[in-house]
């Protein structure tokens, strides 16, 4: 049985990679959260619902990767198989208005991460999870590739994570931290707050307020590859089943890029929420620069090198919204987050 490490799993995304997690393996699983940073133990309490006695393979720690890990928190981590790293501010808005303590933020956990990790003999892999931010805007009909682009980050928050991949290659290279990393980009799903753009849609469409869509002067819709949230948690299983070189092996630790199967523009977006939500959309195009600098109007990633190990997305787009959207509506309470 492997022991796993999953940081973030009271945020949006960590919640499902918990869910994940618990029904397609018999793993178990140490949880680290402070319930900041837009934690909430709720998700964790929805995680774990309708499996049997969740907790006796799930161990809550309360800990802050913001300070050095202790030695008495180390030791109630226990021998850790895999570590997930999922713990990260990742509102871009909220890096643009407080960037210094954003970045401070992002760059001290990972540090403080690594630090324990490198100590740690029975770690086999440390799967850092990246965003598709860290390279910038994708000119239109290109995808980013592994290793192949530079990071030239828009704003504060692509800007931290950047760094936190920058840092995790550095102790790959000089103490042998195991790690691989992924970039995704733009989640959907259930739990999530309503400061993204899935849930504030829904939420202004059940209110019949107008949805700010975002452009360029030119008219251009700005476009995503959306992802929902249980497709990532498979993706990274998929990787921890993939082989992980160490430096002197390979010159560069290992990289995947997990991607939603199509681009979506963000009206197209808003219109399909929409029709499943069952109320007209209100809508108006808003220049993406002016209202919100330091954002980008098209992200891309190429994810055919994790397809070539035989990895498939396994929820469409359209059915992955519908659930959220049918979801959320029948959990009211979550859009009031």
């Amino acid at each position: 049985m492997k022991r796993v490490l999953l940081t973030g799993a009271s945020g949006f995304v960590g919640s499902h990679v918990l869910r994940h997690i618990l029904i397609n393996t018999d793993w178990e699983v140490v949880c680290p959260t402070t319930f900041t940073h837009k934690g909430l133990q709720d998700r964790i309490r929805v995680s774990v619902d309708g499996i049997n006695d969740p907790f006796k393979r799930v161990k809550v720690i309360h800990c802050d990767f913001t300070s050095p890990i202790s030695p008495i928190t180390a030791h109630e981590f226990g021998e850790i198989n895999y570590v997930l790293n999922l713990a990260s501010e990742s509102h871009v808005d909220r890096s643009i208005e407080y960037p210094a303590q954003f970045i401070i933020n992002n760059v001290s956990l990972i540090c403080h991460l690594l630090d324990w990790a490198k100590g740690h003999d029975s770690l086999e892999k440390f799967i850092q999870i990246s965003t598709d931010e860290v390279y910038g805007p994708a000119a239109e009909g290109y995808a980013h590739r592994e290793w192949v682009d530079l990071h030239l980050p828009s704003n504060p928050y692509s800007a931290s994570k950047a760094a936190q991949e920058d840092i995790a290659f550095a102790y790959w290279r000089t103490y042998g931290v195991p790690v691989v990393v992924t970039n995704t980009m733009n989640i959907i799903g259930e739990l999530q707050d309503t400061e993204k753009f899935v849930p504030m849609v829904i939420k202004k469409v059940l209110n019949g307020e107008k949805v700010s869509i975002h452009g360029s002067l030119d008219g251009d819709i700005g476009s995503r590859f959306y992802l929902h949230a249980r497709n990532q948690a498979d993706g990274l299983l998929h990787v921890l089943n993939q082989p992980v070189p160490m430096y002197g092996e390979a010159l560069m630790p290992e990289k995947y890029n997990i991607s939603g199967e199509r681009e979506v523009n963000n009206l197209e977006m808003a219109q399909m929420i929409a029709d499943f939500v069952g109320k007209p959309l209100n809508y108006e195009i808003v220049d993406f620069h002016t209202s919100r600098p330091g954002h980008d109007l098209r992200y891309a990633l190429d994810s055919t090198k994790i397809a070539s190990t035989g990895w498939i997305s396994p929820l469409p787009l359209e059915e992955s919204l519908r659930k959220t959207v049918e979801w959320t509506i029948a959990h009211p309470e979550w859009l009031m987050l």
